[in-house]
């Protein structure tokens, strides 16, 4: 305030001299002398204050500015410090403890080359498996039957990149699953199995395996139980004619070729779908199918034992009643009103257990052996986790709108 003072004190002499140099300087008085004086030290010192708050809002404005730039810059002198956090949770627990039971799967195959007619082993195509079963030296991988088909070798990569060769022990076209044997000695973890009958709409799932190859190995996807019991018309030999109706879980955990065969996974750790496929259609996203593992294990079990799906057969194509429009049901099936579940026979193979029992077309199945049937998925679990070939079994029909029980034996669809 005193370096102030003293300027203010400079910049007042000039002023005091220019009036000893007026014309009537001779009237001035002392008295008069002194209070202009003070009037004008005072303006100057008012004046000079506010030239400073000014230059002082000025620099803090320059000074928050820059600092504002050199936030967006990241070149302020604030000092961020790198702090590592183990986060876990109940997903990553899961992953932790199943991810080395998803292996990778490689169908290799012998190709002649057209000019040499040299051959060589080339990679097909690749895609995933789960270890389910560690017996006797030996460990058992479920894969797709698709994953595996024309196969004449088979290249097994665990989640650590270690590689084992493959031997293909059956596979069922029909369900699209085959069971592949390796050497156990580097199998440490295998997966248990859960309850998909159990998995309700919006439960949480993961689905691991290894998309477009080997180079995502490992990928893990989180979803949700999008829908159960889906029917899936599939056309088996791509000649334009649906040959089987696949039974299968609705997920939205992303499913991409190269999961196929790898594994869908509940909260407690368990494989509850073998991923199967997915709706590609433009207008459809988020549409993953897996084989509900309820379905898989009796067809598991079979190949496991004989190579083959000993699979009893009715004889008959068949539809769900609920895809039937009413008029249809009406005038066609003369179905009561009150019954809106079964399934429809649209057709009956000659020299089957189905012919001989005298079930005809447009027969409505509603109960089998007791147990009542909604729906095709219904119907083949009865069929296939309840009865053998040879066994007796007993069905309830509508026919032309009147209950009729019928009975037959059943025989293995490949004796037709």
């Amino acid at each position: 305030m005193d370096e102030f003072n003293q300027g203010s004190r400079e910049e007042e002499k000039p002023i005091i001299e220019e009036r000893k140099e007026e014309p009537y300087r001779q009237y001035q008085r002392p008295s008069k002398r002194r209070s202009g004086f003070l009037p004008a030290l005072f303006g100057a010192i008012v004046g000079g204050l506010i030239v400073w708050l000014v230059v002082y809002s000025m620099n803090g404005k320059q000074d928050q500015a820059a600092l504002v730039k050199h936030e967006e810059t990241g070149q302020n002198n604030l000092q961020s410090e790198r702090v590592s956090v183990d986060i876990n949770t109940d997903i990553t627990g899961i992953v932790n403890d199943v991810a080395d039971a998803v292996v990778g799967i490689t169908n290799l195959q012998t190709v002649r080359d057209f000019w040499s007619s040299s051959e060589t082993t080339r990679e097909i195509g690749t895609g995933s498996g789960v270890l389910y079963k560690k017996e006797g030296g030996k460990a058992y991988i479920v894969t797709n039957h698709h994953v595996v088909e024309g196969s004449q070798g088979l290249e097994v990569t665990f989640d650590d990149g270690t590689k084992v060769d493959g031997k293909l022990i059956g596979s069922d076209v029909w369900t699209d699953l085959a069971v592949v044997e390796i050497d156990a000695s580097h199998v440490d973890t295998v997966i248990e199995f859960g309850d998909s009958d159990a998995l309700k709409r919006g439960e949480t799932v993961m689905a691991i395996g290894n998309p477009l190859g080997l180079g995502f190995a490992g990928s893990v996807t989180v979803g949700v139980v999008s829908g159960k019991d889906r029917s899936i018309p599939i056309d088996l030999d791509k000649n334009g004619t649906i040959d089987w109706q696949a039974d299968v879980l609705q997920t939205d955990a992303a499913i991409n070729p190269g999961n196929s065969g790898g594994a869908l996974i509940n909260l407690a750790g368990q494989l509850v779908g073998i991923n199967s496929m997915k709706i590609t259609q433009e207008t459809v996203e988020g549409i993953g199918l897996a084989i509900p593992i309820n379905v898989a294990v009796p067809v598991i079990e079979n190949l496991e034992k004989t190579g083959t799906v000993n699979r009893p057969t009715m004889g008959v194509s068949l539809l769900n009643l609920r895809d039937i429009p009413s008029t249809q049901q009406r005038d066609v099936l003369r179905m009561p009103k009150d019954i809106t579940d079964g399934v429809v026979v649209t057709e009956v193979f000659r020299n089957t257990p189905a012919e001989a029992a005298g079930v005809q077309k447009y027969d409505v199945i509603v109960e089998m052996d007791g147990e009542r049937i909604e729906d095709m998925v219904g119907l083949r679990k009865h069929l296939y986790n309840e009865k053998q070939v040879g066994d007796a079994m007993k069905m309830k029909v509508y026919r032309e709108g009147k209950l009729v029980e019928i009975e037959m034996v059943l025989r293995d669809g490949n004796t037709f």
